[in-house]
């Protein structure tokens, strides 16, 4: 630095503080989650990008026969939005919020298995692939955002190729249950509530807004592909419990029930790890 470029530095230091104004130091960037690739463990997809892309640096997730598989987060997150834009644009689309200005956003989506607010664990499906809003095909459009802006995608420590093709193969939540609640419930339902068991499972109640049905599962963590004691159930108020009980491989359940308004009690067990919930979720 020059004499005189230090000296104007050093006067700036001085008159500054003088007048009430201060530099703020630059906040460093949040480091990035570790994404992976969001379709379920061992699943092989292209990743393409291209110039021109809106936004830039996004992703078109691409294979054959992709309409209809299961979109899952990329790492854990909050649900921001759910949105439907139609035939254009977006379509239909989802985005989670993971932290120190970390989004992540799955477009074109044929269905949404999530609802604001809600929690989700990577690896948790959270909608299925398919062609809504502006396309010309059927893929899954995917973006890693820091404060808005989107970023170059690396997933599971590689990055994509920008501009071209790379083939991933998923290691998103290999080892663990390869089942979800909306899964096991069934289409329409969405997970409402979640409980953990210590480290041995989940259980979760989930609602189809359309049926007034209540659904109950409990996901095993522990002891997968080997029937070991698992169970859910579900209450209506003013009703007898359904309980679904056994040696189960991945999980017990569903368990389902009509109930509107009225409330309900739920939970479940793997092993000795058991929750109870209150009478609750009564509208």
């Amino acid at each position: 630095m020059s004499r005189l470029r230090r000296l104007a530095v050093f006067a700036a230091a001085a008159v500054l503080p003088a007048l009430g104004l201060t530099f703020a130091a630059q906040a460093p960037a949040s480091a990035a989650p570790n994404f992976q690739v969001p379709f379920k463990c061992g699943v092989t997809v292209t990743a393409a990008t291209f110039s021109g892309h809106n936004p830039a640096n996004s992703v078109d997730f691409q294979k054959s026969g992709i309409t209809g598989m299961p979109v899952v987060a990329s790492v854990a997150g909050t649900v921001t939005r759910v949105e439907n834009e139609g035939s254009t644009s977006y379509g239909r689309w989802i985005e989670l919020d993971h932290g120190g200005g970390w989004r992540t956003r799955y477009a074109h989506l044929s269905a949404q298995e999530v609802s604001v607010g809600q929690k989700v664990s990577g690896g948790a499906e959270i909608g299925k692939a398919g062609a809504t809003g502006g396309v010309t095909g059927p893929h899954l459009h995917f973006e890693e955002n820091l404060n808005g802006v989107t970023q170059k995608a690396v997933l599971n420590g590689v990055a994509a190729v920008y501009y071209g093709k790379k083939d991933f193969t998923s290691k998103n939540n290999c080892g663990g249950n390869p089942y979800s609640a909306t899964e096991v419930c069934g289409s329409g339902f969405s997970v409402i509530d979640q409980q953990g068991l210590g480290s041995s499972g989940t259980a979760y109640l989930l609602y189809n807004a359309s049926t007034k049905a209540n659904c109950v599962t409990t996901l095993k963590s522990v002891s997968l592909g080997t029937a070991s004691p698992t169970s859910a159930f579900l209450e209506v108020q003013g009703q007898a419990r359904t309980t679904d009980s056994g040696n189960f491989t991945y999980y017990a359940g569903p368990v389902k029930k009509t109930a509107g308004a009225t409330c309900v009690k739920w939970g479940g067990s793997v092993g000795s790890d058991t929750y109870t919930s209150a009478f609750e979720h009564c509208g």
